[in-house]
């Protein structure tokens, strides 16, 4: 369980956005938390790839193209 407190006019937002779609602002703030999660987790993802990358192992597009039979 969790209970937050916000600001007058963030509440306000998420009434109205929650109306808008049609949802109760719990469910919307239970999507947009869920959302932001995995925004955070594909970031964090991507910058583990980035320091694992090994620039020995890079290739042009043009090899690639090549290796994939691209190129006619």
């Amino acid at each position: 369980m969790l209970a937050i407190r916000l600001d007058k006019e963030l509440e306000e937002r998420l009434s109205e956005a929650a109306k808008r779609a049609g949802r109760t602002k719990t469910s919307f703030a239970r999507k947009a938390i869920e959302e932001y999660i995995e925004d955070i987790e594909d970031i964090a993802a991507a910058e583990e790839a980035m320091r694992q990358h090994d620039p020995a192992k890079t290739i042009s597009v043009a090899e690639l193209r090549k290796e994939l039979g691209l190129d006619d």
